[in-house]
């Protein structure tokens, strides 16, 4: 006879839990952070792999907090939204306050251990990366105003610095520009998802831009913020740090997003808004490994 708690059902309980924890830290989001700190690295030197693993390292454990603190304050409205419902908090699988403790706990993991093991710039970085998006963002902003995302969304563009400053130990010009590109693209892709989630959004009190504005308007935004984007990933060029490779696939993939942002303001339709919200993750990632086979081939 097996003891209580042990075996298969107790192997799957201990599964289910820590598939739950790992999803507090929402390792989705984490995937795209991860890929810019990375290719910035590359961008900034030569880093070795054990650096370039104690980084994102830090990085997963300051933004995987981030998300946890966001997970528990948002529980009042997960649990009224299809999209969220089924999370561990308004699931009942983990109870707020150890979700609360959890992304504490990460968050100070993140800046000890980037302290120690990289530099304590770097360490700030992402610590500063976590205090935006748990109290600009998520606390103070995201219930307030369809700015939300404009402003809060700085806190995801830290990544690139963090990448930068953990070569380097610095912050130079080329890091702020690609800050800035993340920075810029987090309006269009957050706004074509607010498209869909509208109706949600509106339910629990959350004032995103459709919901706030209005479809036309967020439509619009999204445009200009496009053109601002691709005006802004010129830059790098501009300045001298990257080649023709850069060149041609910031060129490719702006037209690309351009394009989608005038399809979704023409046609008005949910296809469109998905189609973008995709494209938005797969360009984000494209044109930063566009960066790092520029800079070594």
């Amino acid at each position: 006879m097996e003891p209580a708690g042990l075996g298969v059902h107790g192997s799957e309980r201990v599964r289910q839990v820590l598939s739950d924890y790992v999803e507090l830290t929402k390792p989705k989001v984490q995937s795209l952070l991860l890929l810019t700190t990375i290719t910035t690295m590359y961008v900034a030197g030569d880093p070795s792999p054990l650096l370039v693993f104690l980084t994102c390292l830090g990085g997963y454990l300051s933004a995987g907090g981030a998300g946890a603190v966001n997970h528990w304050f948002d529980r009042d409205i997960d649990v009224q939204m299809a999209r969220t419902a089924t999370r561990p908090i308004p699931a009942g699988r983990i109870a707020p306050r150890a979700a609360l403790i959890f992304g504490c706990t990460l968050a100070l993991m993140s800046l000890l251990e980037l302290s120690l093991a990289v530099n304590p710039l770097a360490a700030a970085l992402s610590f500063s990366g976590f205090l935006g998006y748990v109290f600009i963002y998520t606390v103070w902003l995201k219930r307030r105003t369809p700015q939300n995302i404009v402003i809060g969304g700085a806190a995801g563009a830290v990544p690139p610095l963090v990448g930068w400053a953990a070569v380097t130990g610095s912050v130079g010009g080329t890091a702020v520009i690609l800050f800035f590109i993340v920075f810029f693209w987090t309006p269009p892709h957050f706004w074509a998802l607010s498209l869909l989630m509208k109706e949600e959004y509106r339910k629990v009190g959350v004032p995103m831009l459709p919901v706030v504005r209005g479809e036309a308007e967020t439509r619009r935004q999204i445009l200009l913020y496009s053109v601002l984007l691709y005006a802004v990933t010129q830059l790098p060029f501009c300045a001298g740090g990257f080649g023709a490779i850069y060149l041609v696939s910031s060129l490719v993939l702006g037209f690309g997003f351009i394009a989608g942002a005038v399809q979704l303001y023409r046609k008005a339709d949910r296809r469109s808004a998905l189609r973008l919200y995709l494209f938005s993750l797969a360009y984000l990632a494209l044109l930063f490994c566009a960066m790092v086979a520029d800079t070594h081939l």
